[in-house]
């Protein structure tokens, strides 16, 4: 138990100082610990539906989509713009607060969460896969094609002048000056998404020791036998998906007001598609080995992004460094996945962890 608590006080000092330091190398390094933060957070709340309930989907980033259109719509010119009736009632702009923003962007992909989980409750394995990755490319095209004949989303060319997050009167697009010492804006973005990964990491911790995680993980082994035992599935699904897609939605927030700008390609099949492979490659339904693989996955390719110019110019420039990256990438998947099939850091096996006495 000491060593334990030891090993997460030094991992919490570790992570207080890590952009601090990285800032003195440049401010990209410390972006990348930014977006690997916004992963964890997605990567969390699909291993609720895929881990926890057992529920293949590959539609997820369309509950990211929701979150930064949502936070997007409200802390941009576009809607005042777009809607005469809007300027009128808001002449300085919409520029919500983030209290009021981070909870309608995770309420909304909630409700979109439990729509995409009504028609699929009958629905497992390849069937489901199916039907979740038509409902995460029907949302990138709508997001595409909602600009006429009323300009809601701007179609391809994105939102922009997405205000910055303020809290407690800090604005976290601007540095902060204290004494001698300057922190970056994205050290500052840094520490917030840091609390809030900590509180949802909590917050699922919670969930699988509830009752509600239990039945979730009863449906995932067999779900007849969940059924037979009293356990409402319907409902544990609904609750499923739409938990789920509340850690999407607030990811899409915190990502919309980091970028300021967003638009329909943040969002495609092949982001679904990595954070599917941020649980599986961490090890499906633990919480620790989900967070390792969003970490690896998210840092790992602009980590490579200075390693294939090198390589590219040690092939005299005949692969292009993005293939290369790519390449990289995948091989770095494959094998890891031969070596460690069920995930760098999978769920104990029941019976594994108990000592004979």
């Amino acid at each position: 138990m000491k060593m334990t608590r030891t090993n997460l006080i030094i991992g919490a000092i570790l992570a207080l100082i890590l952009p601090l330091v990285l800032q003195s190398f440049g401010n990209a390094w410390v972006r990348i610990a930014d977006m690997a933060l916004i992963y964890v957070m997605l990567a969390l709340g699909l291993n609720i539906v895929v881990g926890f309930a057992g529920l293949l989907d590959l539609g997820y980033v369309a509950f990211f989509a929701v979150g930064a259109y949502t936070y997007g719509l409200m802390a941009s010119p576009q809607l005042t713009d777009a809607f005469p009736a809007i300027a009128a009632m808001f002449p300085e702009g919409l520029h919500m607060p983030l209290w009021l923003i981070l909870p309608v962007g995770a309420a909304v992909a909630g409700l979109f969460g439990m729509l995409l989980g009504a028609p699929t409750l009958k629905l497992r394995g390849d069937y489901l896969a199916i039907v979740t990755l038509g409902f995460g490319e029907i949302i990138r095209v709508f997001l595409n094609n909602l600009d006429h004949p009323v300009n809601i989303t701007n179609g391809p060319k994105g939102l922009n002048q997405i205000d910055s997050l303020k809290f407690f009167g800090i604005d976290l697009g601007r540095p902060l000056t204290i004494g001698n010492f300057e922190i970056a804006s994205v050290s500052l973005y840094y520490y917030l998404f840091l609390v809030l990964v900590v509180l949802s990491v909590v917050i699922c911790h919670r969930m699988e020791l509830s009752r509600v995680g239990r039945a979730w993980m009863a449906i995932r082994e067999d779900e007849i036998a969940a059924k037979a035992m009293g356990i409402n599935t319907r409902n544990m699904k609904l609750l499923a998906f739409g938990a789920g897609a509340t850690f999407g939605g607030v990811s899409g927030t915190l990502f919309a007001a980091f970028q300021g700008f967003v638009s329909p390609e943040s969002f495609s099949l092949m982001e679904s598609v990595m954070i599917v492979a941020m649980v599986v490659l961490g090890g499906i339904g633990h919480l620790p080995g989900v967070i390792l693989g969003a970490v690896l996955l998210s840092a790992l390719p602009e980590v490579l992004r200075y390693l294939a110019g090198p390589l590219q110019a040690m092939t005299g420039g005949r692969l292009d460094s993005a293939i290369l990256r790519q390449l990289l990438i995948a091989v770095a998947m494959i094998v890891i996945m031969l070596m460690r099939p069920r995930g760098l850091w999978p769920s104990p096996e029941h019976g594994k962890s108990l000592k004979a006495k």
